[in-house]
């Protein structure tokens, strides 16, 4: 065997070790999770990930974009944000073990738990007068929660997705999904053709619209320039189905509020044909509108500006 070939094999399985190992480490503390009620070990992850997240690199690159994208507030007030962020996310990791406790919303019953819902009318009517349709939403507060409340409404949702870089982490996320929110569609070079043939069929889809999408159409996020991904916008272009935004907010005592609004007015060229660039910019508009009212409840930590790469300086 060549030299090369032996470093490479090498090389290859000390990454599938280390990437087995960070999983393993993960489901154990997510077992342990398991171990508390419900509300405890949420608000213990909360407290950890307040505690670890500014240890990370990603801290960084967190209060670089809170200060890009908030100037005007102080460095008091973007660290609160930050802070709360990174619990935000404890939250949301937790919150994935007792997934199925915490969604107690029931659309035939008035009895309120955890779980309220905003646009239930909207639910009914597309639920009832079966269409094609796009739901999009971003990642603010527990946004895993809403494709969970479109199968509790009987909606056939086709959900697009993008799995975690570990692959053992992704097969457990990828079955987690797929027992509680429907179909899915991992997000890779076909999936746009999967999302085609559900609004060919008369089905609807959801997708998040607030990734970073390296080819994607000049656009801008909180004033500064980013790539957006212009598959939504070519679905309704080819399709001429409507689109609808959807939010989950986090409440106090562990609870959430699920928002699905009004179809969203799709901006069209003089000839009437949908404007791609200008609804993949409407799509960003709407997501910076969610995180400026809760600034806490969006993942800063991620490079949506694509500052590593030096397109944007801090």
């Amino acid at each position: 065997m060549p030299v090369r070939m032996f470093v490479t094999r090498i090389v290859l399985a000390l990454r599938k070790f280390q990437q087995w190992s960070v999983a393993q480490f993960a489901f154990a503390l997510l077992n342990l999770l398991k171990l508390l009620p419900a509300d405890r070990a949420i608000r213990s992850a909360d407290r950890f990930a307040r505690w670890i997240g500014p240890k990370t690199k990603r801290h960084t690159l967190t209060l670089t974009n809170l200060r890009n994208a908030f100037p005007e507030k102080t460095e008091a007030e973007i660290e609160a944000i930050a802070l709360d962020s990174w619990g935000n996310m404890g939250r949301l990791a937790a919150e994935y073990v007792f997934l199925d406790q915490l969604f107690d919303f029931d659309p035939f019953s008035d009895t309120v738990g955890r779980i309220e819902v905003s646009g239930i009318p909207l639910f009914v009517d597309l639920r009832d007068n079966p269409r094609p349709f796009i739901v999009f939403t971003a990642h603010t507060g527990n946004f895993e929660l809403l494709p969970v409340a479109g199968a509790a409404f009987g909606l056939d949702v086709t959900v697009l997705f993008r799995p975690p870089n570990n692959p053992y982490i992704a097969e457990k996320v990828y079955a987690f999904r797929r027992a509680r929110m429907g179909h899915l569609v991992p997000s890779h070079a076909g999936s746009s053709f999967t999302l085609a043939r559900k609004l060919d069929g008369g089905g609807p889809v959801g997708v998040l619209v607030d990734q970073k999408f390296k080819k994607g159409l000049k656009t801008s996020f909180f004033g500064r320039p980013v790539a957006t991904n212009p598959l939504l916008a070519k679905l309704v272009r080819q399709f001429g189905c409507e689109v609808y935004p959807a939010r989950c907010i986090r409440l106090p005592g562990n609870r959430f509020r699920l928002e699905l609004e009004p179809a969203m007015d799709i901006p069209r060229r003089g000839d009437g044909a949908v404007d791609v660039d200008a609804t993949a910019q409407k799509l960003n508009d709407k997501v910076e509108a969610w995180v400026r009212e809760h600034p806490g409840q969006w993942l800063w930590y991620h490079d949506r500006w694509d500052i590593k790469h030096g397109l944007i300086t801090s």
